[in-house]
């Protein structure tokens, strides 16, 4: 193939982007050039101050596969590949990069992280109902590239309706419904990098926070509630008794309870709350009212002497703006951690000043970085993955200094389970990105059934239940409500109840798709658990520890299934037309590894096809996935 046809294939893959994923107008690729340079700069004075050799760069299938994973969180296709690797110009790698990171790929992997770090669910309180709104609301943030800041407000800050698609934020606060205290603790620890869990009973012994000081933080988000939750406590209280149980009435009031009330939230935060009865410090009495306060930062204070009401806006406000550096610091470095594989600081939720940090100049500047391109989390992870340091060989050693990376060369990782996941759809199905993202499911289910199907929608239902004023409305929109849907066909129909997870992503299913597209979290007998993905109850759960089922599951599960034993696995596809069994090794190592085989795996993998044909080509399928090379993340 001649170069300007390699050349004009790239442009050709690199710019043929959907309209949704086009480089912002506000994005200038030369200054996230420039700022790339800067951290380079950084990195290499600190290499002169440690006397560190610097490291080599990375070839191109390490680098593009490496790119991949971090930036949309799976291999590239034998296709991608390909295309990549046999094209000879100095501007591919960032080509690459900008094609990536303003792909779908790109939200979707991103959304997988935030899912992980916000514990998205969408089941809630053993119920069967999902928290389907508050999921789409996260996933809808990251295909726009809502800012962080933004996005943080818009969490902390909301109260309303949790199906409105404008307050559907307030899931992060329903999401831990009867639990404040512990949702203030995680608020902390996500967007300070603040742990304070201990304080919520008892002055922390391995920190400076005191339980009052969470409890004067803490009044800035109390008197959560539902809203309209008195006028329809009393239905609820008749018709959840062992006498209506399973009855229409039952069924009915329960998918207003939980599937409209429960995601609604009213108030804006009393600014002030009672200490709790065992409070046992002099600096206060138990039952005693305290105000808002914040412990450090820009001080903020609410009265003890009357509700304001607008506590979580006060909070918001002061987690964004006057934080002196800390909001923008603990984002940037959980950003690096992303994409360099380990923290500047570390571990990444543990906030530590620039100054008392191993890198503080690096530090400051990531920070300032951040604030700069306006908390711009794509365009700041686009300056890392533009930078020399992203490019630099493998270390397999692990790093020499305590509290944060030392920055030679990447760090060998494992993949996360959704890494794991979305490369083994890729393998078996092709680019997972040009399907359409998982809609949101608006049916109104009652005793398993949808109902009112075509007449109306959860959002629609919400909004007029919400709207209600009184126990008297209640009551007789609930009348007609029971009515209709005793009349509806669907639910005088007999069968097997369905789940109100979305259509085609159920329980114990494995479609095609990527991991953000599945049920959150993922059915205990899903690859991906089995892989360790969170299980979304407490801050960033998931784990990349080894078991054996991990290795049962590749050998006899999803592999064997939908790539090893399937001759139509999109895999195969890229040996069609190809004669030679060399050819056929080098595609395959470059579908399933991202590189061409060496000499000796050449050698070894030409006699398992001459010796075994069709069957050994799906040996080496077998143990190329199995390999440990196609775990990790080098």
């Amino acid at each position: 193939m001649k170069l300007f046809h390699k050349l004009g294939i790239l442009l050709f893959y690199l710019m043929a982007l959907p309209s949704h994923a086009e480089i912002p107008s506000d994005v200038d690729i030369a200054d996230l050039k420039k700022a790339a340079l800067q951290i380079d700069q950084q990195v290499a004075a600190f290499y002169r101050a440690k006397k560190f050799d610097v490291p080599k760069v990375a070839d191109d299938a390490t680098f593009m596969r490496r790119a991949f994973l971090v930036a949309v969180g799976r291999i590239p296709t034998a296709e991608e590949a390909l295309d990549f690797l046999e094209i000879e110009d100095p501007l591919k790698r960032e080509l690459l990069v900008s094609y990536l990171i303003n792909s779908e790929g790109y939200h979707s992997h991103m959304s997988n992280w935030v899912f992980d770090l916000m514990r998205v669910t969408e089941r809630g309180n053993g119920e069967r109902t999902p928290r389907v709104p508050y999921r789409h609301w996260v996933r809808e943030a990251m295909a726009s590239n809502m800012p962080w800041d933004e996005f943080t407000k818009r969490l902390l800050s909301s109260q309303g309706d949790g199906w409105d698609k404008e307050t559907g934020g307030v899931g992060y606060y329903t999401r831990d419904l009867g639990m404040p205290l512990d949702n203030l603790s995680n608020t902390m620890r996500i967007f300070l990098g603040e742990r304070m869990e201990c304080a919520q009973c008892h002055d922390d012994p391995f920190g400076d926070t005191e339980r009052h000081d969470f409890y004067q933080l803490a009044a800035f988000t109390h008197g959560q509630g539902a809203v309209g939750q008195s006028f329809v406590a009393p239905l609820i209280s008749e018709f959840n008794t062992k006498e209506k149980l399973f009855s229409p009435e039952y069924h009915a009031i329960k998918m207003l309870r939980v599937g409209v009330y429960e995601l609604s939230l009213a108030g804006g935060g009393n600014g002030r709350i009672p200490l709790p009865s065992d409070y046992q410090y002099r600096d206060g009495k138990p039952g005693e009212m305290v105000a808002g306060k914040t412990p450090f930062g820009k001080m903020v204070r609410t009265s003890d002497r009357k509700d304001e009401g607008d506590g979580r806006v006060k909070l918001a406000d002061w987690v964004v703006n006057k934080t002196e550096g800390q909001f923008s610091t603990v984002i940037a470095n959980r950003m690096w951690k992303r994409v360099m594989g380990k923290g500047v600081i570390e571990p990444a939720d543990e906030y530590v000043e620039a100054k008392d940090t191993n890198h503080p100049e690096l530090v400051e500047l990531l920070s300032s970085l951040m604030v700069s391109l306006k908390y711009d989390l794509r365009a700041f992870q686009q300056v890392l993955l533009l930078t020399k340091t992203f490019q630099f060989a493998t270390n397999p050693q692990a790093s020499v200094l305590e509290g944060g990376d030392d920055l030679h060369g990447r760090k060998i990782d494992r993949l996360s389970a959704e890494q794991i996941w979305d490369s083994l759809v890729t393998l078996a199905d092709g680019n997972p990105d040009r399907k359409p993202r998982r809609s949101r499911d608006e049916r109104i289910i009652v005793g398993g059934r949808p109902v009112l199907v075509g007449k109306k929608t959860m959002s629609q239902l919400s909004k007029e239940v919400l709207a209600l004023q009184s126990e008297k409305d209640v009551r007789a929109y609930f009348d007609k409500l029971l009515e209709e849907i005793k009349m509806d066909d669907h639910y005088q129909a007999s069968g097997a109840t369905m789940s109100m997870t979305a259509k085609g992503v159920g329980d114990g299913s494995n479609p095609m798709v990527r991991a953000s597209e599945l049920s959150s979290p993922a059915p205990r007998d899903h690859l991906l658990y089995i892989f360790g993905a969170s299980d979304r109850e407490v801050v960033d759960a998931a784990s990349k520890e080894p078991n054996v089922g991990q290795v049962l599951s590749l050998m006899n599960g999803f592999v064997q299934d939908n790539l090893v034993g399937k001759s139509s696995a999109h895999l195969y596809k890229c040996l069609e037309g190809v004669s030679s069994n060399e050819e056929k090794i080098r595609r395959l190592y470059l579908a399933i590894l991202s590189r061409p085989p060496s000499s000796e795996e050449m050698a070894l993998m030409m006699e398992e096809l001459k010796a075994r044909g069709d069957e050994g080509c799906r040996n080496m399928v077998s143990a190329l996935i199995m390999s440990s090379e196609f775990i990790f993340l080098q």
